[in-house]
């Protein structure tokens, strides 16, 4: 039976995330088991007058291709998705595992070398979209895997989702346009500070951010989403930060990961679990063990952690910053084809000052 929830869903990652236009080239990424909302989204593209095409995953074939590879393979920079990325004017990716541990015992050292080679697509990837040559957006496909992750059942998981994208709004899209007013006043606030403290048990980071932009994401990029972002001066962060949460990186789960700044860089990377891939991610490229991004996440729908980067970065009340690569929009200038977002709860005693003036305080914005 046709879930009508997916057409739904279709029309705001179509219209509102990507703006689609007539003879927009539309590349579509995910797997078989986004098949219903892959089917609406197409179908709404065409609608719109756009040139959707799809690039499909099949199970284990990251698998087969880490533990087959050889070293020129690892290294080596298909041609076509270059052309892709120098080409196509929209992007959607919409994320459905069968399986998100797959990846947990494949040799970090051959993850490192392969992402190494894909840096100049990432950074094609970076710089088109912050020249808005090309729009993207990231969703999830409610799926088993995911579902387990998070500890829910599907239709527990499903109901999770489409509320965290607000979809069970009568007009989702004014909802999100809702958000991005909001956040417009946290970024107002923001924009022109020069110094960013993070304080909380087991955290005392500062950095520098004159210079740069706090980003409104309001559901464009992401879907769902709720957060402000900017990149530090990249040689400016320095302190200690313990994050609360797993952080969690091409199937690997790191818990307790507690990372030193001097000087911008990452001198001292312990973990609980998982510290030896936390330290030969850091080693991927010079500049992995940089931070890219600070963040603060806005979504209240969501309040559970559930292993899921997209959804978990939003969660209302904690913060993420990321090592590696910078988004050029925030005027960031890190280059890494590493990205990854690890995330601290500031709902208890959590406290950010701008400039020295408290401005978030247990989870919450506190300004006028």
């Amino acid at each position: 039976m046709k879930d009508a929830r997916y057409e739904k869903f279709a029309k705001v990652l179509v219209h509102y995330c990507l703006d689609m236009q007539k003879g927009d080239l539309f590349r579509i990424n995910t797997s078989a088991l986004a098949e219903p909302l892959v089917k609406e989204v197409y179908a709404e593209a065409l609608r719109a007058g756009a040139h959707p095409f799809v690039r499909m995953s099949l199970p284990e074939l990251d698998g087969i291709f880490y533990e087959t590879a050889k070293k020129h393979q690892l290294s080596f920079v298909n041609p076509i998705h270059k052309f892709d990325m120098e080409t196509i004017d929209k992007m959607l990716s919409i994320r459905a595992s069968v399986n998100t541990k797959s990846l947990s015992n494949v040799d970090p050292k051959k993850q490192s070398s392969a992402r190494r080679a894909q840096h100049d697509i990432f950074r094609t990837f970076m710089e088109r979209s912050s020249a808005k040559e090309l729009t993207w957006s990231t969703t999830q496909f409610p799926c088993q895997a995911s579902a387990q992750d998070a500890e829910m059942s599907l239709s527990e998981y499903e109901d999770f989702v489409f509320s965290a994208c607000m979809l069970h709004r009568k007009d989702p899209v004014a909802a999100w346009r809702g958000v991005h007013r909001k956040q417009a006043k946290f970024c107002r606030f923001l924009n022109g500070r020069k110094t960013i403290r993070i304080v909380r048990e087991g955290t005392d980071l500062t950095m520098r951010v004159e210079g740069r932009t706090w980003i409104n994401s309001d559901g464009r990029t992401n879907m769902p989403s709720g957060e402000v972002f900017t990149g530090p001066i990249e040689d400016s962060v320095e302190g200690t930060i313990l994050y609360s949460f797993p952080a969690i990186w091409s199937g690997h789960e790191v818990h307790g990961v507690r990372l030193t700044f001097k000087k911008g860089k990452v001198v001292k990377a312990t973990a609980d679990k998982g510290e030896d891939f936390l330290r030969a991610t850091l080693d991927t490229d010079e500049g992995s063990r940089f931070v890219g991004e600070v963040a603060v996440g806005t979504n209240y729908n969501i309040q559970r952690f559930t292993k899921n980067i997209l959804f978990d970065e939003k969660i209302g009340g904690t913060i993420h910053i990321a090592v590696g690569a910078s988004y050029p929009k925030s005027g960031g200038l890190n280059k890494s084809s590493v990205h990854w977002d690890m995330i601290t709860d500031m709902r208890d005693g959590g406290k950010i000052y701008a400039d020295g003036k408290l401005f978030y305080k247990d989870g919450q914005f506190v300004i006028d």
